[in-house]
Formats: C-alpha cells, sequence, structure tokens
C-alpha cells in the first residue's frame, strides 16, 4: 500500500443484493450420506451488493448508500440491521416475499461452496429510493436491479458491475459500463470480448491465487497472503470495490488493480467477509 497515493473524498454507492448467510467451516464437503461435526458456524447479512458497499464504506470512511431489497421478514429485519452497524446507509425497497438464504460450506483450505435458497431480491426503478442522488456519485457498483435502475446509476461519474448482473439486462439497456469486474473461473460470471455492445471500457477478469487479466491491460498478479487463512468468501467482491474505488478517484489501472488486490488478500484472513477486510487508516 505505501507505494500507492491516498484516496480523496470519494462519494460512492451500490446498488445490489443481500443474502442472510450461514457460514458453516468443515474439513472438506460432505460425502453423500456422511455426518461431520461443524468446527465453526455463523450467520450474517452478505451477498455479493453487501460486501461491496462494505468495503467501500471502510475504504472510503463513509456511510455508503445502499439500494436493495429485503423480505419483509425476521432475516430481512436482521440484515438490515446488521448493515448499517456495518456503516451502511440503507435504501431498502421492502418485499411482502421471503428474504432470501444460503448455506455456505468453509473447508479446510479456506474454500468457500455456496448453495442459495429462494429468489434473489433487486431493487428496481418503480421502487421509491432516492434514485436521484445517484447522479452525485463519484462511482456506483450495480450487483443486482432492473434496466431502469441501471439508467440510474449510470448517471454516475463512474459506472462498475459484475457480469452476474445479467449480461443480457446490460444488452438491453444499451448502456456502456465504465468497468465489469468477476470472476474468469466462475461459470456465472463468465465475460467473452464481444459478449456486450457497446463493450465495457475495462473488463477485469480475477483467477484466485493466479492473479487476474484486464481487457485493456493484460495479466496481473495475486499479492502473497500473510498471516492465517480464514476463508475466502468475499475475497472477490472486496477485490471489486477496490478496484471501483481507484478508478474513481482518477488512479491509473495498475493502481487500482492494486488496491483491488490488497483489499481481496486482506479479505480471506477472517472468517466470513467482514472480519479482515481492508479499512485505511485515518478514515
Amino acid at each position: 500500500m505505501d507505494c500507492l497515493p491516498p484516496l480523496p473524498e470519494l462519494h460512492m454507492a451500490v446498488v445490489g443484493h443481500v443474502e442472510w448467510v450461514s457460514f458453516v467451516g468443515v474439513d472438506h464437503l460432505p460425502l453423500a450420506g456422511e455426518i461431520q461435526r461443524a468446527s465453526h458456524s455463523l450467520e450474517l447479512a452478505a451477498g455479493g451488493g453487501a460486501v461491496i458497499a462494505v468495503q467501500l464504506a471502510k475504504l472510503t470512511g463513509r456511510r455508503i448508500p445502499f439500494f436493495t431489497a429485503l423480505g419483509r421478514d425476521r432475516v430481512g429485519e436482521l440484515a438490515a440491521e446488521q448493515l448499517q452497524a456495518l456503516g451502511l446507509d440503507l435504501q431498502v425497497a421492502w418485499r411482502e416475499v421471503p428474504s432470501r438464504r444460503a448455506v455456505t460450506f468453509i473447508d479446510s483450505s479456506g474454500e468457500r461452496t455456496i448453495t442459495v435458497i429462494g429468489e434473489r431480491l433487486c431493487p428496481t426503478a418503480s421502487d421509491p429510493l432516492v434514485w436521484a442522488n445517484l447522479s452525485r456519485c463519484d462511482g456506483v457498483f450495480v450487483t443486482a436491479c432492473d434496466g431502469a435502475a441501471l439508467d440510474w446509476a449510470r448517471r454516475a461519474r463512474l459506472l462498475a458491475a459484475t457480469p452476474r448482473l445479467g449480461l443480457e439486462l446490460i444488452q438491453e439497456t444499451g448502456l456502456q459500463l465504465d468497468a465489469l469486474i468477476g470472476s474468469a473461473t466462475d461459470p456465472g460470471e463468465i465475460y467473452r470480448q464481444g459478449d456486450l455492445d457497446p463493450a465495457p471500457k475495462l473488463y477485469v477478469g480475477t483467477e484466485a491465487e493466479r492473479g487476474g487479466f484486464s481487457w485493456p491491460g493484460g495479466r496481473f498478479a495475486a499479492l502473497q497472503r500473510l498471516g492465517s487463512l480464514g476463508d475466502c468468501y468475499g475475497a472477490g467482491d472486496s477485490f471489486a470495490a477496490g478496484v471501483t474505488a481507484g478508478l474513481a478517484a482518477g488512479w491509473s489501472l495498475q493502481q487500482a488493480l492494486s488496491l483491488g488486490c490488497h483489499c481481496g488478500v486482506a479479505c480471506i484472513g477472517g472468517r466470513g467477509p467482514y472480519e479482515s477486510q481492508l479499512q485505511l487508516t485515518g478514515r
């Protein structure tokens, strides 16, 4: 981090989804008919949108506006309480349906395997949220919304998204992303050149410990992990938050990728996505 300039004051926001996640530590993924004893467990409001928003709050030292949708149930209420405590300014569209849940097994290598339960809830432009505020943002990251809400997000100075938002949805809007950031090895996040027209100005594909690549830019290396390993949940989303903050700050691509790598490697030092996320001093 010594080679990176300090982040300027940034006004960031996130539009996306939340999942109530049960994290279960196991020696290995259960085999058919097997009974295992969990080494640890915890429950958190997580999912890509939440993790990115919390990482941005820790980087900027600001409460991050987070536009999301939650089921009007006990899980949704708990998720809202947790996320507010983690530094988010929630803009919630409440739905009369169950909140989405997930079970995440964490094996002895720190790898996570996720099973989601229920439909992903996403905010839409028809929800009575302060969408116009996005036009005042230096950067917005989107993980889930409808096309009209994406149009609101495009009014920010910089717009980044994950391929999980849906390439078809992005294509239908005709909007150009400043950055598309996702895993190059996850089948649900694959992006190939030509999949979008107009193409994003920048695509970043991560490959875990191998680093990743960007178009334009080429390959970049992962940072060496120091200290103990917690788990990998949220590392990719924390990386995306760091890259987005760096780009919104006007940094070079190399600097933005470096900040992303520092965020990703910091995240895997703790259990769950938030315990060891990178927090800049003086923020």
